[in-house]
């Protein structure tokens, strides 16, 4: 490492006890406050301005700025409100602008809980952002709050950062103690110490070690935000309907999304018991896609306009969901999403859609997601089942999406191990059809190209039984609003029409030549075709 790579700190003491910082060091703070972090920030940005760097602050948390406003430093504000992958973008786009040996200061990374209420997501952007800092020769500070991410989250910053370091305030007295120095090494470097101005005093004692350890707080296994946020909800069954009504549009917002039409629409008929029913069958976390509402608000509005007279031919409920992300975290843990990010340009749309389909389609899931797919197959146990793209903007309002993304049946036989095979190779599929060359299309043709697209999962089980070697439901068809096949002038086009058939509704979808498919017509259902 030659000298002109090493970089002061602002702090002589901490300079000498980590040996500076190096271009590249991504420099993560586990902190009690956002006060806290600012006064490392501040020598840092005071030397940074004395040694003519560029040096730029990224704004994104609900917190009191970092840093002040001034000539010799750049403010990009960036929405965490919009999403994780628009976020992760935007940051993306503006490190490439500033270029290398760029200085950066980011906002207190817990605020994007605010936004995206899961830690995975927190963890995934800090791993996709962290490396490209890296590649650029930058030296970035973060922060994170201590005693509120999961333990894998803190696990997966320390993997990826160069400089991990708790940060400590006992008794108006500042400490800082090293977690992680990428490459570099004493016999001191790991010990706490206390900042007095410009001085580092490494503490060896055991006396003061245990001293200054015993009175800090530390809690246990820390749960995802996520199931804080479900968890306090469900405290709230039996509190005043406003209560409820507030729990649940956050709820909402977390898993159905923030469309204006589909959320008023949900708004009017879910409840907060609906609501919390449907994430207790959600795998992972994020959105459950436009299918998987649809067809919930569809029954749902069945149940209530039509009460018992319908519920007697229904069937009982049983779906699950492969959360939003999901998708980010495989993106992200396969190495995707550079390419994801290449892709999502105007020049990069189709060219990079082929390889980055054969990247999704050969890639690993992470062991903790693999647990939950077990699971989910032990509940469902050989039924078959069918995997179903339930994109965020699949089945909304004006974009149907119909035959666009993929969805595979999987027959669920065979040893626990062909059957996890099959189920996450079904997974995989949809999650590449994202890049079918129709879908890109459809979305470049419609103006969606520029929206994220995230694909949730919606896992049903096939509706029948055995019949000798073969499973198949007695009957299924699909409905028309608008009835085509007009032959008698007493018919009501606008009174909608089924095309019924035995077995499996794809020969309802899909016709094909003596299939014997029967025509009903809604307005006189039975009136009988020629």
């Amino acid at each position: 490492m030659e000298i002109r790579d090493k970089v002061s700190t602002g702090l002589l003491g901490f300079d000498q006890m980590i040996d500076k910082l190096r271009l590249g060091d991504n420099v993560v703070w586990q902190v009690d406050s956002v006060e806290d972090y600012r006064k490392m920030v501040e020598p840092y940005v005071t030397q940074a301005k004395l040694d003519k760097r560029n040096l730029v602050y990224v704004r994104f948390g609900r917190h009191e700025p970092i840093v002040s406003e001034s000539p010799d430093i750049k403010i990009y504000t960036v929405e965490a409100k919009n999403g994780f992958e628009s976020f992760a973008a935007a940051v993306h786009n503006l490190v490439e602008k500033e270029g290398r040996k760029t200085f950066y200061v980011f906002d207190c990374l817990t605020d994007l809980l605010e936004y995206w209420y899961s830690d995975l997501m927190l963890g995934n952007f800090f791993k996709v952002t962290c490396p490209y800092l890296y590649e650029l020769d930058t030296i970035a500070y973060f922060a994170i709050k201590r005693n509120v991410h999961t333990y894998s989250t803190i696990a997966g910053i320390r993997d990826t950062t160069q400089l991990l370091l708790d940060l400590y305030k006992v008794n108006d007295k500042c400490y800082i103690h090293p977690l992680k120095v990428w490459k570099r090494y004493s016999s001191t470097m790991f010990f706490p110490h206390l900042i007095d101005g410009q001085e580092a005093i490494c503490i060896t004692g055991s006396s003061e070690s245990t001293e200054l350890f015993s009175s800090i707080n530390r809690r246990g296994e820390i749960i995802d935000n996520w199931d804080v946020v479900l968890n306090k909800a469900a405290n709230l069954l039996t509190s005043p309907h406003e209560e409820q009504e507030k729990a649940k549009r956050l709820l909402m917002s977390m898993i159905i999304g923030n469309d204006t039409r589909m959320f008023n629409l949900c708004n009017r008929y879910f409840t907060l018991k609906d609501i919390l029913r449907i994430a207790s069958r959600e795998v992972g976390t994020g959105f459950i896609g436009g299918k998987s509402v649809g067809m919930l608000i569809a029954r749902k509005i069945l149940e209530k306009e039509e009460g018992e007279r319908i519920e007697l031919y229904m069937e009982p409920h049983d779906s699950y969901y492969l959360g939003s992300d999901i998708f980010y975290t495989y993106i992200v843990q396969n190495g995707c999403w550079e390419l994801r990010i290449k892709q999502k340009t105007q020049e990069g749309y189709f060219k990079y859609a082929k390889e980055l389909q054969e990247k999704i389609l050969n890639g690993r899931f992470p062991e903790n997601i693999q647990e939950k797919f077990i699971e989910l197959l032990e509940y469902f146990g050989q039924s078959p089942i069918i995997v179903r793209s339930s994109s965020l903007l699949e089945d909304n309002f004006g974009n149907a999406f119909a035959g666009k993304y993929e969805s595979v049946f999987c027959v669920n036989q065979g040893t626990p191990e062909e059957r996890y095979n099959a189920f996450a190779q079904a997974v995989r599929i949809v999650y590449a059809s994202t890049m079918n060359e129709d879908a890109l299309k459809y979305r470049l043709n419609r103006g969606l190209a520029e929206k994220d697209e995230q694909m949730a999962i919606l896992v049903q089980r096939v509706s029948g039984d055995n019949y000798n070697e073969d499973f198949y439901p007695h009957i299924a068809g699909v409905g028309n609003s608008s009835n085509l096949y007009v032959w008698d002038k007493n018919i009501d086009m606008d009174a909608g029409m089924l095309r019924m058939v035995f077995g499996l509704g794809t020969r309802a979808v899909d016709r094909t030549v003596g299939d014997y498919a029967r025509i009903v017509c809604l307005d006189n259902p039975l009136r009988i075709p020629p």
